[in-house]
């Protein structure tokens, strides 16, 4: 049966043949898209626009706390940020902080951004291996 929205397909598909990797770059990029229009609705005064975005980028904000390996030492320092953020989040939504809401947005965009290089990194590894004949 063909789906009546192509887009929602579309994003259902990416979303199922994603790797681990490209689906936590997904979550960054949903967690920013979610801040960018927080700080809208903070900006247009429509309180219940800012909280469900809020919320949205908490949300995702969790999921990253739950997938993290705390078998590692760096998944350590990571859910300490991520509880940072969170609770940035939180004082953004009770006293419509945007400098706040903007100190998250780049602690996000940032992780996002060496997340997208570890990937690159990794698919540039894995082409020098497959091209060696190994």
């Amino acid at each position: 049966m063909a789906s009546a929205n192509p887009y929602q397909a579309y994003r259902t598909n990416a979303v199922t043949t994603a790797s681990p990797g490209e689906l936590t770059l997904m979550l960054y990029n949903g967690c920013l898209k979610f801040i960018n229009l927080a700080r809208v609705a903070i900006e247009s005064k429509d309180i219940e626009v800012k909280n469900t975005n809020i919320q949205k980028a908490q949300n995702i904000i969790s999921e990253l706390m739950v997938t993290l390996n705390m078998d590692m030492e760096i998944s350590k320092n990571m859910m300490s940020l991520y509880d940072y953020a969170n609770r940035r989040l939180i004082e953004v939504n009770i006293h419509n902080d945007l400098e706040k809401l903007k100190e998250v947005e780049e602690l996000i965009t940032e992780f996002r951004d060496t997340w997208k290089q570890a990937i690159q990194m990794n698919r540039q590894m894995q082409h020098a291996v497959g091209g060696n004949g190994v």
